[in-house]
């Protein structure tokens, strides 16, 4: 229901516990019934749905805006990033998320198989970014950051790759690294944990898709090779 358009997939779900949902004239209440949407016929409140279109965009997202599907605007009055989308007839949401002041390259699709392809643990893809750290970093801190940081909450993160000083000064630090793991705020209480606040934070890559050429705020479809690509890195980082 929520590839259809119909719902997210919560609400999908309060539907059919409350016997809204009906496969082929029988009503269902368990979640998880599997159904095929090219021959079951398939009704929400009496209503047949129909399958939409799979469709992709990656975005770079800019500061100041909302990772939220909910609508253009969020309960605060801010700026989500379906703001910036043209008019489209899917109903689509973004994969994993940037926080409010973090920018960079955004997913957004209706396919729920990549989503859960490049957010389920398991699958643990990529995702690189450059932070602008607060103060100088000394080669044990960069260290901690490459072996793994300990959270507030205990938390220890898995170990980060690729890590690279791109310039310092001397109040503040960039860093390019590479996580696969996706934690909330993740890099931003790394940061914390380590004595260094994170000031700027801008994902540069997911699973090797790049919003090279894209401004702030531009967003395009993504084709159909770069679609195939993220789903075989999901596979190839599978068990990390």
């Amino acid at each position: 229901m929520a590839a259809a358009g119909v719902a997210s997939r919560r609400k999908a779900e309060e539907l059919i516990v409350e016997g809204k949902v009906s496969v082929n004239g029988k009503v269902i209440r368990e979640l998880g019934t599997r159904v095929d949407p090219d021959r079951d016929r398939i009704t929400v409140g009496g209503k047949e749905i129909v399958q939409e279109r799979r469709v992709y965009y990656v975005m770079n997202k800019p500061d100041g805006v909302v990772c939220s599907a909910e609508g253009r605007t969020d309960a605060r009055g801010r700026p989500t990033v379906l703001s910036l989308l043209p008019p489209l007839t899917e109903r689509i949401y973004p994969v994993g998320r940037l926080d409010y002041h973090s920018r960079g390259v955004l997913i957004l699709t209706n396919d729920g198989d990549l989503a859960a392809a490049l957010t389920h643990p398991r699958h643990s893809v990529s995702k690189t970014y450059h932070v602008k750290f607060q103060g100088r970093l000394d080669l044990a801190e960069l260290e901690t950051l490459e072996r793994g940081v300990t959270l507030e909450d205990g938390t220890v993160t898995r170990p980060a790759e690729d890590i690279s000083v791109i310039r310092e000064t001397d109040t503040n630090t960039w860093v390019q690294l590479t996580i696969h793991q996706g934690l909330y705020r993740q890099i931003r209480r790394m940061g914390e944990s380590i004595g260094h606040p994170v000031l700027k934070l801008i994902r540069v890559a997911v699973g090797g898709l790049t919003g090279d050429g894209l401004a702030d705020g531009e967003v395009r479809p993504m084709s159909a090779t770069e679609v195939y690509d993220l789903f075989e890195r999901a596979k190839a980082d599978s068990g990390r």
